[in-house]
This record gives structure tokens, C-alpha cells and sequence, in this order.
């Protein structure tokens, strides 16, 4: 089918108590490898790209790629801008053809926080696309975001900030960081419940490489309807890549390393599409 938006997926997510995974993309081969998992399990499926990644490929070669492998497939697939960090790039990205886009304006003081984000959400309300945005910081590393400090959350500011912008979906900050995690992480989980009373769009999970089953299931249970996978499944496709590489020193064709990176993809992210609850709801 042809790409599609994620505010049906989401919303129905927020209905029936699951989340939808969402997963990074760097190349073709992890788009097919993502779709491959969402087509196995008959689960919906976002895929999305990073500013960093944009720069790699660009928005249109992103675009006609998962646009292409979207048409083959059976299950709902949405492209989503990740971490948009200008009005530019969102416009850019729904221009490319992009079904969703984020807008990241939470390194901003509050109000312009506010101020960044409905503008964005404003364009993309008129063109039917979705809007994600982001309030308090997720700490850790991705892309070109670093935060060395996590400032969780407030469920009034949530409230407001919801209020005044008009997003479709909002990511929180609880205590997740973008990367590895150094040491175990303590999620203020009550803190997502405080938010999920007094905010009734969809709520977004982001750092969730390196996160126990349960802690994801746990968000699930409290109101995330979309979960964000990157690290684990650009770490298991280049793991796969060197295992091979170590095993048959003489292999040269780029599609043996890349078939390999795709297999370990598809597994990873079958794997968190289970702990989501999301198989089975295409």
C-alpha cells in the first residue's frame, strides 16, 4: 500500500493499549529490513530518519526508497521526519514526500519551545500531515543532539505546551537517554502517568535502545503509543557485518555483508515490535 500518515496508527495505538515501533533507518537495507519484520508479524511500522542521516541520503532518496517498499507492502508504513531541528528541514520533509514529521525545539527556552513548534504544527495541520514534538530534554547522544543533563517533563507545562501548539503527538522525557546507557537507567514512570492524565494525544518514547522489556512495557501500560529504536539496530546491522567479515576473510560483495546486517535487523526489530504489542494490530 501506499505510505500512509501515522495519525490513524497512533490513535488506534492509544485506543487499544500498544505502541507502534518506530525505527531508524540509515540505508535501503534497513528499510527493507524494518518492513520485512512489520509484513512477518502484520504489524503498522514507522520508519524514520535523523538530520545526519538526511545529509547522508537526502529527504528524497529516503523518500522514494521507503515510498517503493511501502507500495509492496501489506501493512500500514509511515516515514517520519526524526528530530527535525528547523522549520526548514519539516517543510523540506513533507515537501519530499514525508508522512509525519518532528519537530525538536526542546534545547529551546519554553516559550520558544512553543513558538517553534506551532509553527511547524500549523504547516503540516493544513497539509494533513502529523506533528511530534518534544518538551524537557532526553538525555545522551544521537545525531547532532547531546544532553548531558536529564530534565524530566512537567505535566502542567505538558499541558499547556499541548494546548498552545497544536501537535498530534508529544515525546516526554523520563528519564531515557539517546544511545547506550552507561548505567542502568531509572525511569520516573509516574511522572509518564502524571502527563498521560492531563494530555490526550499520543505520547512518544524516545531512547529506548538499551531499555529492559519490561521498563517498555511498563511506558506502554502508562500511555506511549510510540516507541523510538536507532543505536540497538545500527549496532546489530555493523555486528553482523564484521561477524561475517571475521568468519569468511575472503568475502568482497557488498550484498553478502549487507544481507547479513538486514537478517539481524529484521530479528531485532521483530523482537521490539513484540515487547510494543504491535504485531498483530496491521
Amino acid at each position: 500500500m501506499a505510505l500512509v500518515t501515522s495519525e490513524t496508527m497512533l490513535l488506534d495505538a492509544q485506543k487499544r493499549g500498544y505502541a507502534v515501533g518506530a525505527f531508524n533507518c540509515e540505508n535501503m537495507e534497513m528499510v527493507k529490513a524494518i518492513i520485512a519484520a512489520a509484513e512477518q508479524l502484520s504489524a503498522p511500522v514507522m520508519l524514520q530518519t535523523t538530520p545526519s542521516t538526511i545529509r547522508y541520503g537526502s529527504l528524497e532518496t529516503f523518500s522514494a526508497i521507503v515510498a517503493a517498499e511501502a507500495k509492496k507492502a501489506s501493512v500500514p508504513v509511515c516515514l517520519h521526519l526524526d528530530h527535525g531541528n528547523s522549520f526548514e528541514l519539516a517543510m523540506q520533509a513533507m515537501h519530499a514526500g514525508y508522512t509525519s514529521v518532528m519537530i525538536d525545539g526542546s534545547g529551546l527556552p519554553f516559550e520558544e519551545n512553543i513558538a517553534l513548534t506551532k509553527k511547524v504544527a500549523d504547516v503540516a495541520a493544513a497539509v494533513g500531515i502529523p506533528c511530534e514534538a518534544e518538551l524537557g530534554k532526553v538525555g545522551g547522544k544521537e545525531d547532532d543532539l547531546s544532553v548531558d543533563i536529564d530534565t524530566n517533563t512537567d505535566p502542567e507545562e505538558a499541558r499547556i505546551f499541548v494546548e498552545k501548539t497544536g501537535v498530534t503527538s508529544l515525546a516526554v522525557a523520563i528519564g531515557t537517554a539517546h544511545g547506550f546507557y552507561v548505567g542502568t537507567p531509572v525511569l520516573d514512570k509516574e511522572r509518564l502517568s502524571q502527563v498521560r492524565q492531563v494530555v490526550d494525544i499520543p505520547l512518544v518514547l524516545h531512547g529506548a535502545s538499551g531499555l529492559s522489556d519490561q521498563d517498555v512495557r511498563d511506558c506502554v501500560a502508562r500511555g506511549i503509543c510510540k516507541v523510538n529504536f536507532a543505536t540497538e539496530l545500527r549496532k546489530a546491522f555493523t555486528d553482523a557485518c564484521r561477524d561475517l567479515a571475521a568468519k569468511d576473510p575472503k568475502a568482497y560483495d557488498p550484498k553478502a555483508f549487507c544481507k547479513a546486517g538486514m537478517a539481524a535487523v529484521t530479528e531485532l526489530v521483530k523482537n521490539r515490535m513484540l515487547v510494543c504489542g504491535c504485531d498483530g494490530k496491521a
